[in-house]
């Protein structure tokens, strides 16, 4: 499973420019799983919709610099670049200096996630830990670990140590 994860780049889906980015200051140490919490989208146009609507509403709404997530995936396994690699997030509050934010499309409170996204976020993070942004034996939390919100959802929580297992 060691391919290279094809990332749609903020320019496909039409992102807007941010404000400012930060730089992390070396690989982070650990990744956070969200949930964005919208319906799911079912095709590329209607998860670049959406993805425009998150970050819309985290700049305009929450203040943020930019989309506040690192990446975003879709239930088909798409992996949308959100601030990328290396860049500071906004998606833990207090915990964004060396952590990447991943987080799924949709609402995991009820839905599953599918098995494909779970496999693109297994390759994402294998390839953040080939290529350096990531390091190897990086800490795995659910949003709801270092914050009190309901983030990622119960059923994506519950699928939290398949994306720490390594097969």
């Amino acid at each position: 499973m060691d391919r290279q994860v094809s990332i749609v780049s903020r320019q496909e889906w039409g992102a807007a420019a941010a404000k400012q980015t930060k730089a992390l200051k070396g690989p982070a140490r650990r990744v956070v799983i969200h949930h964005t919490a919208y319906p799911s989208c079912k095709d590329l146009a209607e998860c670049k919709a959406s993805l425009v609507s998150i970050q819309r509403y985290h700049m305009k709404d929450r203040k943020f610099d930019d989309i506040g997530y690192n990446f975003l995936v879709a239930g088909d396994g798409t992996v949308f670049e959100g601030r990328g690699w290396g860049v500071m997030g906004a998606h833990a509050k207090d915990h964004n200096s060396d952590s990447l934010g991943i987080a799924f499309m949709g609402n995991f409170n009820n839905e599953t996630p599918s098995e494909k996204a779970v496999v693109a976020v297994k390759q994402l993070v294998q390839s953040g830990v080939s290529t350096g942004f990531l390091q190897p034996g990086f800490d795995l939390y659910g949003h709801r670990d270092l914050g009190n919100t309901e983030c990622p959802g119960e059923k994506l929580y519950a699928a939290l140590p398949r994306l720490r297992s390594t097969s």
